[in-house]
């Protein structure tokens, strides 16, 4: 069911609550393949679920992994902490990039159910942490990472790479992006969880600011010309926050649904006054020709199935 306003956002939650629960993913991230939409998000303690749909708002949980996982510990590194996945098809197979114990990761399958599996249980980078990794290709067909370093706050940077998608090539690590915006530093010294869109010739970053934990946690974005290059936020960010009765609103991605039409996916907090557990939200975004990200009112509760 969609919703315009707060009030009627407010009978969608209702009438949610009556017809079954929502879908408590956290960071969560959609991707579609053959007809079929698979959402991915924090929400487990042992590895990364996943729950598949045919029309974004009725979902049934899923997974070919130990525990009904897509990705369990034990094909991973990592022994608590399983965050932020995303899933992309690649070369014939499928990547998922996740953060495990706050460590930038990736696994691999044959299928978007999984199981997905590193070979060498290990992350990017060791030596420091870095979390809410995203894939993303330039016009050449150059894989970049873009990702999160805690070494002032949490701030965003790129890297490119290697073709395999497994290992990075770290003479190109990158600073993009800090957290030094009045809204952006409500709560914490936070940019986190980059998504990139391509528009014509720009690049759009897209990200959330302040302590995820805060009402005001929103979604803002920067452009540039090249995805190596420098990012410029834009002047009317926010572009998501605190809307439609709901707060907490962030930590998205996008993706284009059947009709071709541009999503986003994102989280709210469980309420008002509590945090937990955050769930799923999906609406429209929108891109106009000079690069301007805005996102629809329309939101969209998904519904889990309890059979």
């Amino acid at each position: 069911m969609n919703c315009f306003t707060p009030l009627s956002l407010l009978s969608c939650l209702l009438l949610s609550a009556a017809a079954g629960p929502v879908v408590t993913f956290a960071d969560p991230f959609i991707l579609l393949h053959e007809g079929t939409y698979y959402a991915y998000g924090t929400h487990a303690d042992h590895g990364i679920a996943c729950a598949v749909s045919t029309d974004l708002m009725q979902w049934r949980m899923a997974g070919n992994a130990s525990e009904g996982l897509a990705l369990h510990m034990n094909d991973a590194y990592g022994e608590k902490w399983f965050w932020a996945p995303e899933v992309y098809r690649h070369k014939g197979k499928f990547y998922m990039l996740y953060t495990g114990d706050v460590h930038a990761c990736i696994a691999v399958s044959d299928s978007p159910l999984g199981p997905f599996v590193q070979q060498e249980k290990r992350p990017y980078f060791l030596d420091e942490t870095t979390l809410d990794n995203t894939l993303c290709f330039d016009a050449e067909g150059t894989p970049y990472m873009f990702y999160v370093r805690t070494n002032d706050g949490n701030n965003i940077w790129s890297v490119q790479l290697t073709d395999d998608l497994l290992a990075a090539k770290e003479e190109t690590m990158r600073y993009c992006l800090r957290a030094d915006k009045p809204w952006e530093r409500v709560r914490a010294k936070v940019v986190e969880g980059p998504f990139v869109l391509r528009c014509n010739d720009k690049y759009l970053l897209t990200y959330s600011a302040n302590d995820y934990q805060s009402p005001m946690y929103g979604v803002g974005f920067a452009t540039s010309n090249s995805l190596g290059g420098l990012w410029k936020k834009h002047d009317k960010n926010p572009v998501l926050q605190r809307r439609n009765g709901l707060v907490g609103l962030g930590h998205h991605s996008f993706f284009r649904d059947r009709d071709g039409r541009l999503r986003i996916v994102f989280h709210a907090h469980a309420s008002e006054q509590a945090v937990h557990p955050r769930f799923m939200v999906i609406s429209e975004a929108f891109l106009s020709s000079d690069g301007v990200l805005s996102i629809s009112d329309d939101f969209l509760i998904p519904q889990l199935a309890t059979e």
